[in-house]
């Protein structure tokens, strides 16, 4: 198959990216810059995507910054730390990003006459983000699949997965977790440990019992597991 990978640079979505190639799949890479708080996921994604031979292309929607207020990655406010239990992490949520990158992914798809469009929601994001919802993403199928004469599917291989199974899957298939970055504030080179994506980071390596290769700038920030 011949599948758009959305694709961020963070460990989720590399993990989807290696197991993809593991079946033969014909995989291209779509970051996205929504003009969000700092780049160097897509950074990483480029130089995992350069380092695997992998074409990868950066969507340019920065100047919708100013339309997708209220998040603390797209307005000028701070990262809230914590888990993503606490209610505080809803200020992480970007209005509509998911149906922005699957658009954007679906024209890609349609273009290149792509299978499916994949990306890498697993079973803990459905809690706090809104678009991550089964009913969401079976109304955008629906949608993408009325779009165009030639009709693309939406895959989530990791739906069902905690991100500790999705660690697992990453060592078992020889992910470089150390080139992958999943940070809210974006130091350059390092994690800050606080924010809900580094908790939930750590917390899944710690789940998994894998060495977590990781640079926190906070080594003892709390892990709920």
């Amino acid at each position: 198959m011949r599948i758009v990978l959305i694709y961020s640079g963070g460990l989720d979505s590399t993990v989807l990216l290696y197991k993809l190639r593991a079946e033969v799949h014909e995989v291209l890479t779509l970051s996205v810059d929504y003009g969000q708080r700092h780049r160097h996921e897509v950074d990483q994604a480029s130089l995992i995507c350069k380092m695997l031979g992998v074409e990868h292309q950066v969507a340019d929607l920065s100047a919708l910054r100013p339309l997708l207020g209220g998040s603390s990655q797209t307005d000028d406010f701070a990262v809230p730390h914590g888990h993503y239990a606490e209610e505080s992490m809803k200020l992480t949520i970007v209005p509509n990003r998911n149906m922005l990158m699957l658009a954007v992914a679906g024209a890609w798809a349609i273009s290149r006459k792509a299978d499916s469009i994949a990306y890498a929601a697993h079973a803990g994001d459905h809690a706090i983000y809104p678009d991550c919802r089964e009913e969401f993403v079976a109304a955008l199928d629906t949608a993408l699949g009325l779009a165009d004469w030639y009709a693309v599917k939406i895959i989530r291989p990791f739906v069902k997965l905690s991100k500790a199974d999705i660690v697992l899957m990453g060592v078992a298939l020889r992910v470089p977790f150390g080139m992958t970055y999943s940070c809210y504030e974006g130091v350059p080179g390092v994690h800050c440990g606080e924010c809900g994506i580094c908790v939930e980071r750590r917390e899944a390596f710690e789940v998994a019992g894998v060495d977590d290769p990781t640079k926190y700038a906070k080594e003892n920030a709390d892990v709920q597991a």
